[in-house]
């Protein structure tokens, strides 16, 4: 494949993907976007580590080429654009890209470039695991009762992008016909967006949750609409994961009404209204294990979650499909920490140990989370935690990675 801009690396192969199933190669060749702001720092410290962690438990065996492709400012200087199609084409061709934040103006101006690759790429479910790490300062009284994976729908609902400006001619076509045809009763000035959900992308997000429950013995997988209201899309979101669970994971799933007395190794079956959610994920926390739910639901839940364990500065997420998987760091480009080396670059590290996971690569992955969690119990850490530690050392990000590094 020839690029426009970017030119391939002589050494490493590449990861392939078939049939949903991942085939990494020694030398895997990783593409990588630094990201925008704070981005520079965190990958930089992210890759150290990661580095670090694959020499010392594989000996020279394995090896991660580092290959940047890109994406926001960088893009737009080399490019004369945000979102170049190298890019797009790069994460097609190698499967696994690594991210870090990048830059989206609120407003006006273009569309979201997280948004806009996973709906490229088709990454559907945005995964997101909240678990706590000892030491971490925590608003709540027990933080380590949180452990969940949050399964997100990326391609529908609220985010799929279809809206029409107030008072524009399409808004204006769309609601004389809304009202003339279809009976409603929608101010002529309003801004109008269409939220579409399906039983297919409903279906395929909801059965990788289930997988994932299987896959890591979890005891329960928790479906999180808002289908008293909206009851043709949420609901339905609701009606087709019980579908899935009855005809393909008959012998693995039980329904939460259906249970009488203890589930033994099924998964149950849970639904949650999603105001009901924030309430119970906060006072009845371990109740919970996996939860699928659609895209917007998803984003509030999982920052929810993890406010209760350190923030986004700690909270890792990947955006996976069938053909390419996407890892990325949570947070913002933070503008005002760029190139101050302070930042805390947990987000982006968590998410590399994703990575590595998903990679089958346990070894490398678990060291570095093991090193990650000794090095905050520690009391090193970034600005961040410091501030609200006690006793704590203050760690510029190289240096907080230089400790990870030791305590490998």
């Amino acid at each position: 494949m020839s690029y426009e801009k970017l030119e391939e690396l002589k050494t490493g192969h590449k990861v392939q993907i078939s049939g949903g199933k991942v085939s990494v190669p020694d030398d895997p060749i990783i593409p990588y976007v630094e990201g925008d702001g704070i981005g520079r720092d965190i990958t930089k410290a992210t890759q150290r580590i990661v580095n670090a962690a694959v020499e010392k438990y594989y000996g020279g065996k394995r090896k991660i080429h580092w290959w940047e492709i890109y994406a926001g400012e960088k893009a737009q200087a080399k490019y004369g654009e945000m979102l170049p199609k190298d890019t797009i084409q790069a994460v097609s061709d190698y499967k696994i890209v690594i991210k870090g934040p990048l830059t989206t103006p609120v407003g006006g101006g273009f569309r979201s470039l997280n948004v806009t690759l996973r709906q490229l790429l088709d990454l559907y479910a945005c995964v997101r695991p909240v678990k706590y790490y000892d030491g971490v300062p925590s608003p709540v009284r027990n933080p380590e009762k949180m452990n969940v994976v949050i399964f997100r729908e990326n391609t529908e609902d609220v985010y799929a992008g279809i809206e029409w400006q107030a008072e524009s001619d399409k808004a204006k076509k769309v609601i004389g016909w809304l009202n003339e045809t279809m009976g409603t009763k929608i101010r002529p000035e309003s801004g109008v967006g269409i939220k579409p959900i399906s039983k297919f992308a409903s279906q395929r997000l909801i059965r990788m949750a289930i997988d994932h429950a299987v896959k890591h013995r979890c005891n329960s997988v928790t479906l999180v609409h808002k289908g008293n209201i909206q009851k043709y899309t949420e609901g339905a979101f609701r009606d087709w994961g019980y579908e899935l669970a009855r005809t393909d994971y008959a012998d693995r799933t039980i329904a939460e009404d259906q249970l009488q007395g203890d589930a033994g190794s099924k998964i149950v079956m849970k639904d949650r209204i999603a105001d009901s959610m924030f309430q119970q994920i906060l006072t009845r926390t371990d109740e919970y294990s996996v939860i699928a739910t659609t895209n917007l639901n998803g984003d509030y839940l999982s920052d929810a979650c993890a406010a209760q364990v350190g923030g986004l500065g700690i909270a890792p997420g990947a955006n996976i499909g069938d053909e390419a998987a996407m890892f990325e760091a949570t947070h913002g480009t933070a503008p005002k920490y760029a190139d101050k080396d302070m930042v805390n670059p947990g987000s982006l590290l968590l998410t590399a140990v994703m990575m590595l996971q998903y990679m089958n690569w346990m070894e490398a992955g678990d060291a570095i989370e093991n090193a990650f969690a000794k090095t905050i119990q520690q009391k090193k850490v970034t600005y961040d935690l410091a501030r609200q530690m006690d006793g704590a050392k203050e760690l510029k990000t190289s240096e907080f990675a230089t400790a990870i590094i030791e305590n490998l």
